[in-house]
């Protein structure tokens, strides 16, 4: 069953992506930055927390889950810390992930030819 909701939810989501991709001239990137501050904003309202306990790990596999560790890494840092450590934790948490993306893009473009 956890199986079956992780693709619902991921589905789901997709599907926005691509119906917002057909039907307007937004970009990609676009649609990333929308989906990274719209897992922001749920998860400021705690929607985001009701979404994980229905799909569990799908929750964590689409890039609202990145606007969601960036707003859940803030708020910790600016309770513990204040303002300053608000942008410290950010960094120490989310920095695992945007290394590993970086690293794994340059060996796809090393290995992959760009196609027009």
């Amino acid at each position: 069953m956890i199986y079956i909701k992780s693709f619902l939810l991921v589905g789901f989501i997709s599907m926005i992506g691509q119906i917002i991709l057909d039907n307007t001239k937004l970009t990609p990137g676009h649609i990333t930055s929308i989906f990274v501050i719209s897992g922001a904003v749920l998860s400021f309202f705690g929607i985001y927390d009701i979404i994980t306990e229905f799909s569990l790990v799908g929750s964590k596999l689409p890039i609202t889950s990145f606007g969601n560790a960036l707003y859940q890494a803030a708020l910790e840092g600016f309770n513990q810390n204040g303002f300053i450590g608000m942008f410290n934790n950010i960094l120490s948490t989310t920095s695992c992930g945007i290394s590993a993306a970086i690293f794994f893009g340059f060996i796809f473009s090393l290995l992959f030819k760009i196609r027009d």
